[in-house]
């Protein structure tokens, strides 16, 4: 699974595909500490993307991947 739910943070992992952002969603919404690890994160959907943005949560760790990193924080900057 690309996605994984802890109880103090969710874990993106490899490819992330779009399937997962309604429970990435519900998720944000019960757990408004909850952190974002996207450290192993390779590619993110844009479906997950506009979740957390809208969720307005800062990222807990970066993902390594440089262009992804880059690609998130420009659309950060823009809303």
């Amino acid at each position: 699974m690309a996605i994984t739910f802890k109880r103090d943070r969710v874990v993106f992992s490899e490819m992330v595909d779009g399937e997962d952002a309604e429970s990435l969603l519900e998720w944000l919404q019960k757990h408004p500490k909850g952190k974002i690890d996207l450290a192993a994160c390779t590619h993110l959907h844009p479906a997950h993307l506009q979740v957390l943005l809208a969720a307005q949560r800062s990222i807990f760790a970066q993902p390594k991947d440089q262009q992804l990193a880059d690609w998130i924080a420009s659309a950060s900057q823009s809303v």
